[in-house]
């Protein structure tokens, strides 16, 4: 009986200590893989406290740090994707669409419309990485080449907030073509004078960074987003060579001349403040 317990407790010092972490507490950073807590996580914005990185956040999240409070009036939320093709690969494209629709809330991945930012008008589209991954429909197409002329129509600067995989699949040529169409628009929009600022998050990637990502006045993008084409194994497998270090990264892009500034999260708001500014040909308006 005496070896027993001696044994017991033996065994109990050299075996490690399961700990215990209450869930929801605790989040692993995808860049750093470092465990940090998550309140400190929601009081930077969604941003690491050990390393800075951005941690992806839906639309509407997005659009709480950046417009003035209360200030936003959803346009074409009522526009909803149909399903042209009957397409079904290992689901139908409409049951697809039903899941990401009670997922995140939206009728489609992208939300558009009238705000403020430190008081100038603008006029904001932001893409829901989480709706089919942001993917380019005939809808998403729509109600940005709408929100592209009701910037025109007010005669206020426009924001394209990107998150995205590129083209939606489900829906073909049809996808591929809101490209040219999101792409004529805008060039309509800068024939009027108007400033366009596109600001890319992570991922931008696929059909619209060929487009409406690309072609704005000013390019801004958050630390370390992936902005690209076609992805880096694609590509590395293609020319068949390695790629540097950091490739499809913001700071490469930046240093290579694609971006204009590559913009902390925390930062972002006021940066977008003194361009409005800037555009507008008068001094911010202060701080409330």
């Amino acid at each position: 009986m005496v070896a027993w317990f001696w044994k017991r407790d033996k065994d109990a010092k050299e075996r490690p200590r399961k700990v215990v972490i209450a869930e929801g507490l605790w989040i692993k950073c995808d860049s750093c893989k470092e465990i940090v807590y998550r309140a400190e996580v929601e009081r930077a914005g969604r941003v690491c406290p050990k390393c800075r990185y951005p941690f992806r956040i839906s639309a509407r999240e997005r659009l709480a740090l950046l417009i003035d409070e209360g200030s936003l009036e959803e346009r074409d939320a009522g526009l909803v994707s149909q399903d042209p093709l009957g397409f079904k690969d290992t689901k139908r494209y409409r049951d697809r669409l039903k899941s990401a629709k009670e997922k995140t809330g939206l009728e489609e991945a992208v939300i558009s419309g009238l705000a403020r930012i430190g008081a100038f008008p603008v006029v904001v589209c932001v893409f829901e990485f989480e709706f089919m991954g942001g993917s380019m429909a005939s809808v998403v197409g729509e109600k940005i080449a709408r929100a592209i002329e009701l910037a025109g129509v007010k005669r206020v600067p426009l924001i394209i907030l990107s998150a995205s995989g590129g083209a939606r699949m489900q829906e073909g040529i049809l996808s591929l073509m809101q490209m040219a169409k999101t792409a004529a628009a805008l060039q309509r929009l800068g024939e009027e004078r108007l400033p366009y600022i596109s600001i890319l998050t992570d991922p931008t990637t696929g059909g619209v960074t060929a487009s409406v990502a690309m072609l704005g006045d000013v390019i801004l993008a958050e630390p370390r987003a992936l902005i690209g084409f076609a992805g880096p194994r694609v590509i590395s497998e293609t020319i068949r060579q390695p790629l540097p270090e950091g490739f499809q990264r913001s700071e490469f892009l930046l240093e290579h001349g694609q971006l204009d500034l590559v913009v902390e999260r925390r930062d972002l708001k006021e940066t977008l403040r003194r361009l409005l500014a800037f555009f507008a040909d008068r001094p911010p308006l202060p701080v409330p």
